[in-house]
């Protein structure tokens, strides 16, 4: 066996001893006058049905929903609406203006879909509180809770987070 042909042979040998993954990717996209939240199964198995909850009371920017005129927000204020995967969500959550926290119960996440949604997000530390920038985002804590597990993961200054939630079949 040549040198190539081995490390093929072990490369293909080690991803097919990897354990499939149920993963869960979150996220946000900096809009105007909306701001957007993308959830999506990127792992190999269907997510069963569970909580996704996400903090911002330890991110970077101090961040807070804005979703009404008469609130802690400034200027734009966007209420939740879902975009995409409404059929995947139990109920529409509810966010009150100034909240740092919104929890989302859906019936199950099947692999590739997405659930999607605009909201207003505002920062409460930054120069320019309309608009989340930079690492603002940074320290918004991510936890999905399937059944009695939770997995939690912090999203990064690149407004992104895959939670590793657990191998398929368990």
């Amino acid at each position: 066996m040549n040198t190539s042909t081995f490390v093929l042979t072990v490369s293909l040998a080690l991803a097919a001893s990897s354990p499939a993954l149920a993963d869960l990717q979150v996220k946000f996209i900096e809009g105007a006058p909306k701001d957007r939240f993308v959830i999506t199964n990127v792992g190999d198995c269907d997510l069963g049905a569970g909580q996704l909850e996400i903090d911002f009371s330890n991110s970077d920017g101090g961040l807070i929903f804005d979703v009404t005129g008469n609130g802690a927000g400034v200027e734009v204020f966007q209420p939740f609406e879902v975009t995409a995967g409404a059929e995947l969500l139990i109920a529409q959550p509810t966010i009150a203006d100034g909240d740092q926290l919104a929890l989302l119960v859906m019936s199950g996440l099947g692999v590739d879909e997405t659930i999607a949604f605009t909201i207003d997000v505002d920062d409460t530390i930054g120069a320019r509180e309309i608009t989340v920038a930079g690492n603002e985002i940074s320290g918004t804590t991510m936890t999905l809770s399937l059944g009695d597990k939770s997995y939690s993961a912090v999203m990064d200054a690149q407004a992104l987070v895959t939670l590793e939630a657990r191998a398929c079949g368990t």
